[in-house]
């Protein structure tokens, strides 16, 4: 492991030499790359799907596994996006002339190796090495095992696109030992690697989070709500909820629980059912709930987990208060909406609801780095420091100041 993250940490100098137009150029060929070699990954894909299957996955699992050639065009799309942000690396953000006649100038500069875990959805692959390439960043990537063949096709396409251009393949790298043990030694790599990116489930986040010496930036459980106000446009509402749980259940930015104003439920709750029963949605919902449509009794468990499965939460409370408490007790930071027509109760919801993300008369869903004009991300950030929600090319970059002087002393 230490002499594969010395090649790792070496093979960064080579990216301070690359032009913007470079890296542009190398990005558009691993798009094209991605979509000469489909049959290839889609075959390497199909073998993680069969383990799969033999190791009875969850539906919800699978389809996070699952690539087809919509979504390996995705992918090459993704990268062609990446490819056409701007710069993010050596730019002036900032600059002044101190009392002392020293030019000071604050420029963006890469983070330098980031190991990047995740689990189930190959793509992540193809998005953090993008990602990690345009930002002249080294990815050190471990992706889980149920992907494992998935994973090493698409890195073996983007690496040969490396090669190809004269680079070293250090600079997008699977780690040689996958185990625990391997991710154990790689968060403690402080010498080589700059910072670790967790994404997946809740165990793995909390061991990277206890175990690393290297810094971290969380990827947390996405336990989002959504909130329909009295003043709700009902229609929009049940539009909006339906999409935030059903489009796609298993990813972090899907509702886990909705809560409903208690002077519309008798109105809004009837409506809502019909619409999830159409989506096959199990429900679960309060004692307010239960006594005003046929759902499933919910216990304080189930309002803090993330299924990542189609199944929801109701629960009736008291006005935008009762909805606000809830959130700070249960939320995870991620993404909270609240449907409502009122400017001053949807005004009131995003000043007082501290998560990365927070939407009005929307959904969840779009809490994406694509959906954000990303391109892709390299995870949601759920910390404060030092980025946070959709984390793109400018999460993956720090600063450093840049002095000119002409004999000061001091």
């Amino acid at each position: 492991m230490e002499i594969f993250l010395q090649e790792a940490k070496a093979s960064s100098r080579v990216l301070a030499s690359l032009s913007g137009a470079d890296k542009n150029r190398i990005l558009r060929e691993m798009a094209t790359a991605l979509r000469e070699n489909t049959e290839a990954i889609l075959k390497a894909n199909a073998l993680d799907m069969e383990d799969a299957d033999r190791n009875s996955l969850t539906s919800a699992l699978k389809d996070r596994l699952l690539l087809d050639e919509k979504r390996v065009e995705g992918m090459a799309v993704a990268i062609e996006e990446i490819a056409a942000l701007k710069e993010p690396v050596g730019r002036v953000l900032d600059g002044w002339v101190t009392e002392d006649g020293l030019k000071i100038e604050k420029v963006s500069v890469p983070i330098g190796v980031i190991g990047i875990i995740y689990e189930s959805r190959p793509n992540v692959t193809s998005d953090t090495a993008a990602l990690s390439f345009k930002s002249s960043n080294v990815c050190v990537l471990k992706g889980g095992k149920e992907a494992q063949y998935s994973n090493e096709a698409i890195a073996k396409v983007l690496r040969a696109v490396l090669k190809r251009n004269g680079l070293p393949e250090a600079l997008i790298s699977l780690i040689p030992d996958a185990s625990r043990e391997g991710v154990a030694k790689l968060i403690k790599m402080d010498k080589y690697v700059d910072l670790i990116v967790p994404r997946g489930g809740e165990g793995l986040i909390r061991y990277v989070s206890e175990n690393a010496t290297v810094p971290v930036v969380k990827h947390d459980k996405g336990q989002c709500h959504t909130y329909i106000d009295e003043d709700a446009n009902i229609e929009n509402a049940v539009k909006i909820a339906v999409n935030a749980k059903v489009q796609r259940p298993g990813v972090c930015n899907a509702m886990e629980t909705l809560l409903v104003d208690a002077a519309i439920a008798k109105e809004v709750l009837p409506l809502l059912k019909t619409a999830f029963d159409e989506a096959h949605t199990e429900l679960k919902g309060c004692g307010e709930t239960q006594n005003i449509i046929d759902v499933v009794p919910a216990t304080e468990l189930d309002f803090d987990t993330e299924y990542l499965a189609n199944i929801l939460n109701i629960r009736v409370v008291d006005g935008l208060e009762g909805a606000i408490d809830h959130i700070i007790r249960y939320g995870s930071g991620h993404s909270e909406a609240i449907i409502t027509e009122n400017i001053t109760t949807a005004e009131k919801f995003l000043n007082s609801i501290d998560a990365a993300a927070v939407y009005v008369n929307a959904s969840t869903r779009f809490t994406d780095g694509g959906a954000f004009g990303f391109g892709a991300e390299v995870g949601i950030s759920t910390n404060k420091l030092h980025a946070r929600g959709p984390m793109g090319i400018e999460g993956l970059t720090t600063y450093k100041f840049k002095i000119y002087g002409s004999g000061q002393i001091r």
